[in-house]
């Protein structure tokens, strides 16, 4: 079994992709709980966010300034969830940190094979995919694999939904 590298392990081994693929409406990661609470409570602000995303903007900035590409694609339901909502305003952090962003309808996916989890793609060979339960909560432990079928897979779907999907800037929630 091919141990499991940590996000900071992950994106410090990419050399010059990293694509994120998100295919779910609701995430109830621990991390975000009193951000999202906020956001509902309509209190929220970018700098909560960059507050609470700080080791992670710290990571993709380290990443892009070594020359790698950083991509997230998200695979949402419209109307959109509030949870998607939240995660369209924090975007805007993700894109100063210098990923790119995109949003694809879900209905414009359905002649898209898509792995059954959400993933990470470093170079076009190394995944390492996230497991949630069905109430979005983070499910352990993450699968992590070099197999080069896995990895032309996840290549090619995430290329099929970033051509089909909408810039942040462009997409409306």
């Amino acid at each position: 079994m091919t141990p499991v590298p940590t996000f900071d392990e992950l994106l410090d081994s990419a050399q010059e992709s990293a694509v994120h693929l998100e295919m779910r409406d609701w995430y109830a990661a621990a991390g975000e709980q009193e951000d999202f609470a906020l956001f509902r409570a309509g209190t929220w602000t970018l700098d909560n966010g960059r507050s609470m995303l700080a080791d992670w903007l710290s990571l993709v900035e380290r990443t892009v300034k070594r020359g790698v590409v950083v991509r997230r694609a998200r695979v949402v339901s419209e109307p959109v969830t509030e949870y998607i909502k939240y995660e369209h305003a924090l975007s805007p952090l993700n894109i100063e940190a210098g990923e790119q962003v995109r949003w694809l309808p879900r209905r414009r996916a359905s002649d898209i094979s898509l792995p059954g989890n959400d993933f990470w793609l470093i170079d076009g060979k190394a995944v390492l995919f996230n497991h949630f339960t069905g109430d979005g909560q983070i499910s352990t432990p993450k699968t992590f694999t070099h197999e080069a079928s896995v990895a032309s897979l996840c290549g090619t779907a995430f290329e099929y939904v970033w051509e089909r999907a909408t810039p942040h800037d462009q997409y409306n929630v």
